[in-house]
């Protein structure tokens, strides 16, 4: 080697030895700056503290956290506010960075750019639990002020049917789920929550367009399309669907049920007119006297709890019928004189009977009635024979008496022979009367019992 080159390879030589002890001083004085910085990349919670020292990092840190609030979106355009400050929130390693510094060695700072093990750490967060919920208590949308319930769709009767009226949405929350996601979303230091997307809200159980809204729907157009037509002799009441409507209801379970009070309020009304039982009657007598006689049992008498439930049976379907409705006791006919032309009249201020049958006289004659003086005077009103029995035998508490013919038609007072007496009519009732029957000679009693039946009406009047 020449000179020359001894010389030019020296300078190569120091040029490189020279530009190494350069490298590490740059080294050396980032390692030096390291010492008290993070590495470039470092990320606490996602944050970016590149460069920082531990208590540039507390500042930071702490800063960030009192400046977080999350965003309630609610229904209707409205969101509201729950801030760091409201809930006590902060991190649960309370600010104690230094560790994570420790971990990332100065001199080996070179080696991050190939490695991120140690370049991010995560600092849990951690809130006043009481404090949240007390601040969920003071939100707008939990003021039950503000709260507008969730309701199933409704159902309007109208000249066409029945029409479905919306769902009502509502703004009513489900504490336990928006507490829930509340929380979820602090710790995860979410900005925003939306209450729909999440499902915070209470909403109906039924919408306009749910399977079950059109059923119910269908249901109560097939209930109002019956057509009942009640028959009264030839008096008609037709119950159709502008009254039976106003006894449908869909319950909370969202059913169809029908108001039987309401039902039974209208069907009272509606029979009433037509009972008849108890009823003052204008009555014609034998001597030509017209009289009002009233009391008695005699009448008509609708089977009201037994009619509804036929009734429904009938709405149910859909049907359209014409009936008579269920009976607990019939007269003879439907006319203002429900009476009708067999019967048998006594007149106990006369002390005298009369029976006619098909409207003609079969027979007539003297009785004795009720004995006055003891308070056992028989009762006046219009009353239907319940039966008819030979050879009777009729017990008091005084007595043991055998009859050839007994027909009683108020309780314990009836129509019978009574062989015992030698005389009928006048005055005797005043002070020998009977115990409430009417006595009647054996041939009077005879003759009645062969031309009535059970059912055939008995008036009584003074």
């Amino acid at each position: 080697m020449t000179e020359k080159e001894k010389i030019k390879y020296n300078k190569i030589v120091i040029g490189i030895i020279s530009s190494l002890c350069i490298l590490l001083i740059i080294y050396l004085g980032i390692s030096i700056y390291f010492m008290n910085h993070f590495y470039f990349g470092s990320e606490i919670n996602h944050i970016n503290i590149s460069g920082k020292t531990v208590d540039e990092v507390k500042e930071k840190m702490s800063t960030e956290i009192l400046e977080y609030k999350l965003n309630l979106k609610e229904r209707g355009g409205k969101s509201e506010q729950i801030t760091a400050v409201d809930i006590a929130l902060k991190h649960s390693s309370g600010g104690e960075y230094k560790n994570f510094k420790d971990k990332q060695r100065p001199l080996k700072w070179i080696l991050a750019f190939f490695n991120t093990e140690n370049l991010k750490m995560t600092d849990a967060l951690i809130y006043n639990e009481k404090m949240l919920k007390e601040s969920m208590e003071k939100l707008s949308c939990l003021d039950s002020r503000n709260i507008v319930e969730p309701k199933n769709p409704s159902f309007k009767y109208t000249d066409k049917g029945y029409v479905i009226i919306d769902e009502v949405s509502g703004n009513k929350i489900n504490k336990d789920v928006l507490y829930d996601n509340v929380a979820k979303a602090v710790l995860k230091k979410e900005a925003v929550i939306d209450l729909e997307a999440v499902n915070c809200y209470v909403n109906p159980q039924y919408t306009s367009k749910s399977p079950r809204t059109i059923e119910i729907k269908n249901i109560l157009n097939k209930y109002i399309s019956s057509k009942i037509t009640y028959t009264f002799g030839n008096r008609k009441e037709l119950i159709d669907g502008s009254i039976i409507n106003k006894w449908l209801k869909v319950n909370e379970d969202f059913e169809v049920i029908i108001d039987k009070e309401k039902e039974r309020n209208y069907l009272n009304l509606l029979f009433n007119t037509y009972n008849t039982i108890g009823d003052t009657r204008n009555f014609v007598t034998t001597s030509g006297k017209a009289i009002n006689v009233s009391g008695g049992d005699y009448g008509w008498l609708i089977n009201t709890t037994g009619e509804i439930q036929n009734l429904n049976e009938a709405i149910r379907e859909g049907k359209i019928i014409t009936k008579e409705p269920a009976y607990i006791q019939t007269a003879f006919s439907h006319d203002k004189n429900d009476i009708g032309n067999t019967y048998v009249e006594i007149d106990m201020t006369k002390q005298h009977l009369w029976l006619y049958k098909n409207g003609l006289l079969i027979v007539h004659g003297d009785i004795v009635t009720g004995n006055a003086s003891s308070n056992d005077l028989t009762p006046g009103g219009i009353y239907k024979l319940k039966y008819k029995e030979k050879n009777a035998t009729l017990k008091g508490q005084d007595y043991s008496t055998a009859v050839a013919f007994w027909m009683p038609f108020n309780r314990g007072i009836g129509i019978h022979d009574a062989s015992w007496r030698d005389e009928f009519g006048g005055k005797i009732y005043k002070t020998n009367g009977s115990h409430g029957c009417i006595n009647s000679p054996y041939y009077l009693a005879k003759l009645i019992f062969d031309n009535i039946e059970a059912g055939n009406p008995v008036v009584c009047y003074y």
